[in-house]
């Protein structure tokens, strides 16, 4: 595997990296610019400077003519929490195991979030106001970050970062009722995927009239920034934390879920510090994510960012040359297991699903609450959708192939055309690459990432293999998601590793190959009941429960209510057998009243992660009747 320096090395070079940028801005003289961020919640590149004739955004389009748009950014994760962890450590979260929505790991000593370099080097660091990272802070990040955070509060003739986040554009406020329409919902343009209804057209105009309201917002900010005489002296950025708050962007890595447009808007003072791309009133193609916004702040104000950053800069002194690709991902999400990778050069986007067993539109109780997700779902159970429609509420491929010149909704996968096998192959092996750059420990249960990182941090963890065998687990994740039905032999194999994360691979293989695959390996899955590793019991029961007999349905009901109560198994366990026990579907009745009573808080684990078993423990009851 790539990177195999130690923990130590690692540790002090990210120190040393940190220190050197410090000392570095603060010979660099008084004549930094100012850097403010204006972001919103769960918005595309739906403006109307980015090509939609839809919206209607006035003070962004200004903003744009003004500088340069970056079309093909993404958010690098499709959800707020990872992709607001991805920006503040300029890290990919699978690499610090901070990829699951709302969990809380921590960085290796010496690692810093990238304000406090800024902090270091004189700057006035505000937020203004949502952190929400699945990081701890390494001692103080912000100079300020509250709703009273502003550049005006800092020093005379301090230079200033800061960011202003507007609410209004989330996925909660499509779905307030009632509602004053701006956008016309009969010509709302409506993906192939989604349905064409009422209910579907209301949400989409709603999402574009709300991003009209931030507008305004924006404009304010800028004016207020024109008010203080400093228009002049800052350099001005925009995006939204990742695609819009509908369902099949938010929360999936498409394209749709990840492509985000960044606008950066350059005053002529510090133009020497743009990318040779940049004009005003342009777009370009360059392939940015969020992993490079730490690197690039630090470098316009003059800094060299730390090595330890994943990302790299597009722009200020230390630019890099554009990379070829942007890389996404997907993990837990909310109440509900998935793992997915993916990555897209300028035309194309490959998905690599790791749990195919699972469908797409697993039940998300707060995704549920928008209408569209309830009518969509509810035309897919009356089989009232067409292909391209129903494939949401359906398993997964193994990989999926989009052509995004062709074929922008991403409906149509080309990971069978032999006139693609070239492009699919590429883009397979920039992914298997990436997990092996970064030491990809979101191959690991997630309460793995946790135990095996004690006395260290997950990134630590990651990068030794005496605790973490990460080509060996990857191994067994690509043969078990494979779907191929001779692999049998091999995960049985597999099931005998020495290492828990490799047989919960392989057992989960075994599942992912339903009836048939049980069918083969069944005393192996019945031995696996008795496994030390809780999350082979786990995928070992549910592989026995959905596609065994009736002792074996007795056996995996067992075996999950024993690990389901969270005050004896921790959060991460018990809300992963109470998956296992939710797709059981009817087959879990007699388990009905222990879960009406079963402990579902784990009082010791972090406050984040305490309240998703209840999600599931009522949506199954409500499914048992």
């Amino acid at each position: 595997m790539a990177d195999e320096m130690s923990t130590s090395n690692l540790t002090r070079r990210g120190f040393a990296a940190g220190l050197g940028s410090g000392l570095l801005a603060r010979g660099a003289g008084s004549a930094r610019p100012n850097i403010l961020w204006i972001t919103c919640e769960d918005t595309g590149p739906h403006l109307r400077s980015c090509g939609d004739e839809y919206s209607v955004t006035p003070n962004l389009d200004d903003l744009a003519a003004r500088g340069t748009t970056y079309m093909n950014a993404w958010s690098n994760a499709p959800v707020c929490a990872p992709a607001r962890t991805t920006i503040i450590s300029g890290m990919y979260p699978p690499s610090t195991g901070s990829e699951h929505m709302r969990s809380m790991t921590h960085l290796p000593p010496g690692m810093k979030m990238y304000p406090q370099y800024l902090r270091e080097a004189g700057y006035y660091c505000t937020n203004n106001s949502k952190e929400d990272y699945n990081l701890e802070k390494p001692g103080q990040v912000w100079d300020e970050s509250s709703t009273k955070a502003h550049w005006r509060n800092r020093k005379s003739g301090q230079p200033f970062f800061a960011i202003f986040n507007s609410t209004v554009t989330h996925e909660s406020q499509i779905r307030t009722r009632p509602h004053t329409f701006v956008h016309d919902p009969a010509k709302a343009r409506v993906p192939a995927y989604h349905p064409d209804t009422p209910e579907v057209r209301q949400d989409w105009a709603q999402y574009y009239d709300n991003i009209t309201t931030m507008d305004k917002w924006a404009g304010k900010l800028l004016q207020d920034l024109r008010a203080d005489g400093l228009a002049d002296d800052t350099i001005v950025f925009f995006y939204g934390d990742h695609g819009s708050g509908m369902p099949r962007s938010k929360r999936w890595p498409y394209n749709s879920g990840l492509n985000v447009s960044i606008l950066v808007h350059f005053p002529e003072k510090y133009r020497r510090l743009a990318a040779p791309e940049y004009r005003p009133g342009t777009k370009t193609d360059r392939l940015v994510g969020f992993v490079d916004l730490a690197p690039t702040v630090i470098s316009l104000a003059g800094m060299k960012p730390s090595e330890h950053f994943h990302g790299q800069a597009f722009l200020g002194r230390y630019a890099a040359p554009e990379r070829p690709f942007n890389h996404g991902f997907r993990g837990r999400m909310d109440e509900r297991y998935d793992m997915v990778r993916s990555v897209r050069d300028k035309r194309y986007v490959y998905i690599r699903n790791y749990m195919p067993h699972k469908i797409y539109g697993q039940y998300i109780e707060y995704m549920f609450e928008t209408p569209t997700t309830r009518v969509w779902k509810k035309l897919y159970d009356e089989g009232k959708l067409n292909a391209a429609q129903r494939h949401f509420w359906e398993t997964k491929p193994p990989e999926e192939l989009y052509d995004l010149t062709a074929d922008r909704d991403e409906v149509n996968n080309l990971a069978g055309s032999p006139a693609h096998r070239q492009v699919l192959e590429r883009l397979r092996k920039a992914e298997q690459e990436q997990v092996a750059k970064i030491r990809d420990v979101g191959f690991l249960p997630e309460g793995e990432i946790h135990s095996r990182a004690q006395g260290s941090s997950p990134y630590e963890m990651g990068h030794d293999d005496r605790k973490c065998p990460l080509q060996r687990i990857v191994a067994a994740a690509e043969l078990a998601s494979s779907l191929k039905p001779e692999a049998v032999p091999a995960l049985l194999k597999a099931m005998q590793d020495a290492d828990s994360a490799v047989r919960y691979w392989a057992a989960s293989g075994i599942l992912m190959r339903g009836a048939a695959g049980v069918k083969q390996a069944r005393a192996a899955l019945q031995k696996a009941l008795t496994d030390s590793s809780a999350y082979v019991r786990i995928a070992a029961a549910e592989a026995l429960g959905r596609y065994g007999d009736e002792e074996d349905l007795r056996n995996s009901l067992a075996a999950l209510l024993e690990l389901a109560p969270a005050d004896k198994n921790g959060a991460y366990v018990s809300l992963f057998a109470l998956n296992a026990l939710d797709s059981l579907g009817p087959k879990a009745r007699p388990a009905k009243d222990a879960l009406k009573t079963m402990p579902i808080m784990d009082t010791k684990s972090p406050q984040r992660a305490r309240t998703y078993g209840g999600n599931v423990v009522k949506k199954i009851l409500a499914g048992l009747g």
